[in-house]
């Protein structure tokens, strides 16, 4: 499965690859506090990247919070079964 994620990633790459390298055209980009001329290209993996980024960063903080809940979790279950005496089944 891992590899099926790494193939799709590369894959996702190389269009955007394809794409820029088809795109050359100059085009005017007006963002919140000023305007500016790209290369399609240019603005194209910009925006690719910087969206790649933060869902990598978005994703791996929930991945990071919820391993964090788990071992806390996994130590108070230690701990309480630790604390409390085992109950034998008199059947």
């Amino acid at each position: 499965m891992k590899i099926i994620k790494i193939i799709l990633v590369i894959a996702l790459f190389l269009v955007a690859l394809a794409l820029g390298a088809q795109n050359q055209e100059v085009v005017t980009f007006n963002y919140l506090l000023a305007k500016g001329d790209f290369h399609l290209s240019t603005l194209l993996g910009v925006v690719f990247v910087s969206g790649f980024a933060l869902a990598w960063l978005i994703f791996g903080s929930m991945q990071l919070k919820s391993q964090l809940t788990i071992k806390k979790l996994n130590r108070q279950l230690r701990k309480h079964s630790s604390s409390t005496p085992a109950v034998e089944n008199k059947a």
